[in-house]
């Protein structure tokens, strides 16, 4: 079916038709606007979670293909440009420097201890203490302002001493 066919029949369908015929639309569109086919079926869900929190609003216009098809490019668009920066920052910083290992034991009980942590905890020791990164370039990766990363890397430390020490005091 032409898109410009849709115009008009577009606003009596149900949101579940809606998504089903955009879909595969729109990771097409996304995997072409961001060239990455890796990332285009999360841009097709994010845009089209998008539509649905909006569906009443969406629905109402004259052609809300055009709405989601914007609304995909923009974040295919987003994407593409976060992950140039992010390709960039990584070459500025160049390879990480050797992880000096331990015994094993020891090892396994720290990175147990890390996998205990939330997300962004986990994520910032892994780039201060096994990376070596400074807590700049952490917040550079992470997309977060410094004063986050050293939020994230003081709680993870506190949270660490809690957990290994519980640990030596069985």
């Amino acid at each position: 079916m032409p898109a410009g066919a849709l115009k008009g029949r577009e606003t009596a369908l149900s949101f579940e038709e809606f998504y089903r015929q955009e879909f595969p639309r729109m990771v097409t569109l996304a995997a072409l606007v961001s060239n990455s086919s890796a990332m285009a079926e999360d841009v097709a869900q994010d845009a089209l979670l998008k539509a649905e929190q909006n569906w009443d609003t969406v629905r109402q216009y004259e052609w809300p293909g055009a709405w989601l098809r914007r609304v995909t490019i923009n974040m295919a668009s987003k994407r593409l440009r976060r992950a140039r920066a992010e390709a960039a920052a990584l070459l500025r910083l160049g390879p990480p420097p050797p992880v000096i290992r331990s015994g094993p034991e020891e090892l396994d009980r720290v990175m147990a201890a890390i996998r205990q942590l939330p997300k962004h905890q986990r994520a910032v020791v892994v780039l201060v203490y096994l990376e070596d990164r400074s807590v700049k370039d952490v917040a550079e990766i992470l997309g977060c302002a410094e004063g986050t990363a050293k939020a994230h890397l003081f709680r993870a430390r506190t949270r660490l001493a809690t957990i290994l020490s519980e640990e030596d005091s069985r």
